[in-house]
């Protein structure tokens, strides 16, 4: 069995067709949709997302802009920001890049984001209305891992669906997702790294779903401590997920993007590539090749849920745009 490829372009084309006619029928209503992305300071990783985004809306037909701030502003001055954009009638949508200086509370921000302006569905109104299933948008990742979750598996009622990871912005939002329906829900069960026996989990499960970037965070731990100067062993970057804890002809759907070293040397430092940089590659959870000739449907890392993320973003500013007309 060779795993089918869940890669997400087929629904990110359609998420954006039917995004560029909605915001046509706004625009030609008077009421252009609007993006503002808030960047406190200067971030190399957060100007590649925010090209991204402004190129993204852009081909959809949706103004975008980019709000730069000092990265010594005050949390009382970006609040008063946040609280002009959300009194700002031109302005559809707000969105706060990460990550933020020490100074700031970016959990405040969200909070201070207008329900009806808060693209990433993170705040607590929208979050509770998550719960409830009457959401005006939710978390642009979890969102997009159900949508491709049902391009692969279109019926999920009753089906054993085990999530690994329990973030406030993915795995606990990605369940209660899957949970809205009276009839058609699966039946979720929510595993996290401190789990005692995850395979255990993992095995029994039609459809795994797993976001807990563990390789990432382990390599982020390593280096802080050699940087410290501590005495350190090679940290483990192996996948989470292994074959060996799948079920043959499970679906996977593999949300986490870890970049971790292709190896080290004897010093315990990361090799290098040609250009002298550390040599990194992009991973996720789940051991992906040893997983395609064992499952029926996978998520490649990259190029499977992180494109429908960038979709749903604008997506959501649509119906944020909608509401607030």
């Amino acid at each position: 069995m060779v795993a089918e490829l869940i890669d997400g372009k087929a629904l990110v084309a359609q998420i954006k067709e039917q995004v560029a006619a909605e915001a046509k029928a706004l625009s030609d209503g008077g009421r252009t949709p609007r993006l503002v992305a808030v960047q406190v300071g200067e971030n190399p990783a957060s100007k590649i997302y925010t090209n991204m985004q402004a190129k993204s809306c852009g081909s959809v037909g949706i103004e975008y802009e980019l709000l730069n701030l000092d990265d010594n502003v005050s949390q009382d001055d970006l609040l008063a920001r946040i609280r002009q954009l959300n009194e700002d009638p031109t302005v559809s949508g707000i969105i706060l890049q990460m990550p933020v200086p020490k100074q700031i509370d970016a959990r405040q921000v969200q909070v201070t984001i207008g329900p009806s302006k808060d693209v990433e569905g993170m705040g607590p109104v929208n979050m509770g209305r998550l719960f409830y299933g009457g959401q005006l948008v939710a978390p642009c990742t979890a969102v997009a891992a159900v949508e491709l979750l049902k391009t692969a598996q279109g019926d999920l009622a009753g089906k054993e669906v085990v999530v690994v990871g329990h973030s406030e912005i993915v795995g606990k939002p990605i369940a209660m997702i899957l949970l809205q329906s009276l009839l058609q829900s699966p039946t979720v069960t929510v595993c996290h790294v401190a789990t005692k026996d995850l395979s255990f989990h993992t095995r029994r499960a039609d459809v795994v779903i797993v976001a807990a970037g563990v390789s990432q965070a382990r390599w982020g731990a390593y280096r802080r401590r050699k940087k410290a100067g501590e005495e350190v062993e090679l940290p483990d970057l192996s996948p989470l997920v292994s074959a060996e804890m799948l079920n043959e002809g499970a679906i996977v759907i593999d949300v986490a993007i870890n970049r971790i070293p292709k190896g080290f040397d004897a010093n315990g430092e990361p090799l290098k590539n040609e250009k002298g940089k550390n040599a990194m590659k992009t991973v996720g959870d789940v051991d992906f090749e040893a997983a395609k000739e064992k499952v029926a449907a996978i998520t490649p890392v990259p190029g499977g849920v992180g494109p429908v993320t960038v979709a749903m973003l604008l997506k959501n500013t649509i119906a944020c745009a909608k509401a607030n007309a």
